[in-house]
């Protein structure tokens, strides 16, 4: 077994098709078909189900491939350990995070690392939570930006910032007219909410523990979204304190502070537990010391770097 035959059912895995999966490796197809055919025999396992259209793995070649890509990412570390000796690049970075933290970070991130490391390809995907989270358990993702706890003891989380909620309300709703908004008055007839929004993670809203079959729940979208679905239906919804440089003034007055207590989030990056990649995960951290406010950043992640 070869970590190159690894690679080769993982690429196809990904194509589900033989010659783009070789292509995409740099060799023939006939080649590719070889090698993977001794690992099955060394195994005594059928990886892949080839009468199927695209090809697709047997039961028992997925549990291999998944296998695959741990193996293949505990061995890419590998590289990245002499590479922090050396103080030489990380190579791809592939981060993953949500569409509730994205727009306020990744525009100045792609600025940041272009400007400052311009030879590291920094790889994007925006999906949701567990998509992401299983992403980073089978080596798909190296690093993911989240709100805290992701609640998997498979994950570790390292704090970088911490922003408040804020309410953002119609003028023809009742609360419109409150200077601060107690979080207890909230309620969830008049919500307007991310299908994965504040109480998954956090329980900080009375709604949270009520019935929410009256709440107004957006399945899939953006918080800008969510202001325009207000400002057209009335209601109110939650946003996250940076939003608020990326609102026009006029929409501001709609904005209200949520006091006694003041909610917030916690954003961490997520990685495997067995992640070494230390240098790549400083550089990210130094961009977020870049991009966001001093006074929201992690004490620690202010001070000190981060080590694995």
């Amino acid at each position: 077994m070869t970590l190159q035959q690894l690679e080769y059912i993982v690429a196809v895995d990904k194509y589900r098709h033989f010659v783009r999966a070789a292509e995409s490796c740099g060799v023939t197809q006939s080649t590719l078909s070889s090698l993977i055919q001794k690992l099955e025999v060394e195994l005594d396992a059928t990886i892949f189900d080839r009468t199927q259209h695209p090809v697709a793995p047997t039961p028992l070649g997925e549990e291999i491939i998944k296998q695959a890509r741990v193996i293949l990412y505990n061995a890419s570390q590998m590289g990245e350990l002499v590479a922090s000796h050396k103080g030489s690049a990380v190579g791809d970075i592939r981060l993953g995070t949500v569409s509730t933290i994205a727009p306020f970070i990744l525009p100045q991130l792609f600025r940041y690392m272009s400007a400052h490391h311009g030879d590291i390809n920094l790889h994007v995907e925006e999906a949701r939570v567990e998509t992401i989270k299983q992403k980073l358990k089978r080596a798909e993702l190296d690093i993911a930006i989240l709100a805290m706890p992701v609640a998997d003891e498979a994950l570790l989380e390292i704090p970088i910032y911490r922003e408040r909620y804020y309410a953002y309300v119609s003028p023809h709703d009742t609360l419109y007219n409150k200077e601060n908004i107690t979080t207890g008055e909230l309620t969830a007839e008049n919500i307007w909410m991310l299908a994965e929004s504040y109480c998954p993670n956090t329980g900080q809203f009375p709604f949270c523990v009520r019935d929410m079959s009256n709440a107004s729940i957006y399945v899939a979208g953006s918080i800008e979204t969510l202001m325009r679905i207000v400002d057209d239906n009335g209601g109110y919804t939650i946003i996250p304190e940076m939003q608020l440089p990326l609102i026009s003034p006029d929409r501001k007055a709609h904005v209200r502070e949520l006091v006694d207590p003041t909610p917030g989030r916690e954003i961490a990056f997520v990685v495997r537990k067995d992640f070494v990649k230390e240098r790549m995960i400083n550089i990210l951290a130094d961009s977020i010391k870049s991009i966001i406010p001093e006074e929201m950043l992690d004490e620690r992640l202010k001070k000190f770097r981060i080590k694995l």
